[in-house]
């Protein structure tokens, strides 16, 4: 994570993204840990809770969404610079099923695949504890004045 720039004492879009992930509501309700982040490059981890089940075992395809929702929107954020503006939301979201999350820990590796001027496109992998894939997402962030 990039230090304050020291010539403005502003945060950088890293400490901005590490600061609403650790305060964020939801993310601490769902258990969201991040592992990694730098560079356009997140990674986020949701440990498996039966809470999080849809039947069995089956981890539920919304927590999963929002594993990789989360997992781009840190990506994006990693290399922002704020002075370009600070407002951001998920445009949009195409979440593809691989197979299953079963029992275990998810882990979701985000990458910005292109930058522009106000929207971010990253690409998503989960994957299960073991590196087998569960699902595979694009998500178009706005972020920008």
């Amino acid at each position: 994570m990039d230090p304050m720039d020291s010539t403005t004492n502003t945060p950088s879009g890293a400490e901005l993204a590490r600061a609403w992930f650790d305060h964020s509501p939801f993310v601490r309700l769902l258990g969201l840990r991040l592992q990694e982040m730098g560079d356009g490059e997140a990674r986020v981890e949701l440990p498996y809770r039966e809470e999080l089940a849809t039947a069995g075992d089956v981890v539920h395809g919304g927590a999963i969404g929002t594993l990789a929702d989360t997992a781009a929107a840190l990506a994006a954020w990693s290399s922002h610079d704020p002075a370009r503006g600070t407002r951001w939301g998920t445009v949009g979201l195409t979440l593809s099923f691989l197979a299953a999350g079963r029992g275990e820990a998810l882990v979701a590796h985000a990458r910005v695949t292109r930058r522009g001027s106000a929207i971010c496109f990253c690409r998503v992998e989960v994957a299960g504890a073991g590196g087998s894939p569960v699902a595979e997402a694009l998500v178009t962030y706005r972020l920008g004045a």
